[in-house]
């Protein structure tokens, strides 16, 4: 049961950490709502209207936060969880973002740098945070 809650709390340390990349990416390009709409496509696939669309992506976003988040905390060892993590993060990347752009118009027109780095920004987050839970016990 700790690592299920160990997961829940690093996956939502990771869902607000993993999303500055492309947050940053967004401000500097005027395309900062693009990511969370995006999300909320998956849920809401011919839905046009923003708030709509922002509100069908928390749960989307939460979801794979969360999901990924205890699976990490499965997977992930004791030592050296940040050098696996960013390993986890790369793999994460490359199942979410291939599914996603195959099954997905939105994510496919998302520019892939910014995407990989929230991929990586959130394994980071969520193995530091495993490490500091799991240190404290």
């Amino acid at each position: 049961m700790d690592r299920v809650r160990d997961g829940l709390v690093a996956g939502s340390v990771g869902a607000v950490l993993g999303a500055v990349p492309s947050s940053v990416y967004g401000v500097s390009t005027g395309t900062l709502e693009e990511p969370t709409l995006t999300a909320g496509s998956i849920l809401l696939s011919d839905e046009q209207r923003a708030g709509r669309l922002v509100a069908a992506a928390v749960p989307v976003h939460l979801g794979l936060s969360l999901g990924w988040g205890v699976i990490l905390a499965h997977l992930l060892p004791r030592r050296r969880p940040v050098t696996e993590g960013v390993l986890a993060g790369l793999i994460i990347a490359v199942l979410d973002l291939t599914m996603g752009r195959h099954l997905h118009r939105r994510v496919a027109e998302l520019p892939l740098a910014p995407q990989v780095a929230d991929h990586l920004a959130y394994a980071i987050a969520v193995a530091l945070t495993l490490s500091w839970r799991r240190g404290s016990r």
